[in-house]
């Protein structure tokens, strides 16, 4: 079994995918790559149904992992529903040590509004890390130009879980622009979360999702009012971050 991606592959795997499109980079991942523990983890987001819509084609059968905080959007659970009958998706809720009402009685009510990083790492990182650790690899959907953060992300990284245990993560998106995005949701006619037509742009969680104003990032709607961009899942140290191929306008 292929658990790992030597340094000189990742390498060659960032230039190789670097003007493929999704479908082929999810082929590689889903059917080529060896790595046979491999799951999608989505927040059913538009690039999110489109990476499951596009692996669905490939592998019917994989793993999507959604994290239920407890805390979406009742538009973003009855999308889950909609999305998963439509696709025939197979997803797995992975949930925290906490409900609401647990979290709230340990660490007090409203949590997300005084420490927001500790209520994902809660809800979020512990849980998904849990669910990783079973894998040998984990696809997502971001975009690069969705938020500074993600702006050097690799197509194919070395991702240490934990010090000394790395698993492979793949972004088959991460050179889409939203609008490649949405072109691709309306080819197909897929449907996507109804608060999109409010003017959400990036939808987590309720209480730390707001629409963004304009000439913000998408991302900047998230954790309004503090200095933070990711959950937590998405800022462990990449093995992959120099080996971006920059491609001429």
């Amino acid at each position: 079994m292929k658990t790992l991606l030597a340094d000189d592959e990742v390498r060659q795997l960032n230039r190789r995918f670097e003007t493929a499109h999704p479908r082929e980079i999810l082929r590689w991942a889903l059917e080529d790559s060896g790595l046979e523990r491999i799951a999608i983890a989505s927040a059913f987001q538009a690039e999110g149904t489109c990476v499951m819509h596009m692996a669905s084609q490939i592998r019917p059968d994989v793993t999507v992992l959604f994290l239920e905080t407890g805390f979406h959007f009742a538009e973003t659970l009855a999308f889950k529903e909609l999305l998963t009958e439509e696709l025939g998706l197979n997803v797995v809720d992975l949930v925290g040590e906490h409900t609401v009402a647990s979290q709230e009685a340990a660490f007090g009510p409203r949590l997300y509004e005084r420490d927001p990083t500790l209520c994902c790492e809660i809800n979020k990182v512990r849980p998904m890390f849990a669910a990783l650790r079973g894998l040998d690899a984990w696809v997502t959907a971001f975009r690069r130009d969705s938020a500074p953060t993600r702006a050097n992300a690799p197509i194919v990284d070395r991702y240490e879980l934990e010090p000394g245990r790395f698993i492979v993560k793949v972004n088959p998106v991460a050179t889409w622009t939203r609008r490649d995005t949405w072109a691709y949701l309306k080819a197909n006619d897929l449907p996507h979360n109804p608060l999109y037509d409010l003017g959400y742009a990036s939808i987590g969680c309720a209480p730390c999702t707001r629409m963004p104003f304009p000439g913000e990032p998408e991302r900047a709607g998230r954790w309004a009012g503090f200095a933070k961009w990711e959950c937590g899942i998405q800022t462990r140290e990449s093995s992959a971050q120099d080996d971006i191929v920059t491609l001429d306008p």
